[in-house]
């Protein structure tokens, strides 16, 4: 398995717009990107700090995983991102050697980015992302 970098970590907020003022006049980073995931039940908004991105994602609906997730464990970080080549077999490797899957196959994410996560009860408690650039 080839990991390339860290591609973004992902804060839960429980508003964007509150989380936003943080981010931009406290820190004065800027965001360059907003999208909606509608499968995933999720807003995010991006902010790029050297070659890592910051996502902070806001539940659209009450049963999403961000909406659960701040309800045990209250709005901080979410998951880590790795960017990797062949993320569809690296996901089989993975799972070859005993690491629990959250995601067998990949799927669309934000930034076209290809997406699977484990699960954080085989990786010490982080919920780690594998991401991929489809057309790099």
């Amino acid at each position: 398995m080839n990991i390339k970098k860290i591609e973004h970590i992902g804060i839960a907020v429980k508003s964007l717009e509150k989380s936003r003022i943080f981010y931009e006049k406290v820190l004065g980073l800027s965001c360059y990107r907003e999208e909606v995931v509608p499968d995933q039940k999720v807003k995010t908004a991006f902010y790029q700090v050297g070659n890592i991105k910051i996502e902070l994602l806001e539940a659209t609906a009450q049963d999403s995983p961000i909406a659960t997730f701040i309800e045990k464990k209250g709005e901080g970080m979410h998951h880590i991102a790795f960017e990797t080549n062949d993320l569809e077999n690296n996901l089989k490797i993975i799972e070859k050697k005993g690491i629990r899957l959250i995601d067998k196959q990949p799927r669309p994410g934000t930034e076209q980015l290809q997406i699977a996560f484990l699960h954080p009860g085989a990786t010490h408690g982080v919920l780690i992302e594998l991401c991929e650039h489809p057309y790099e």
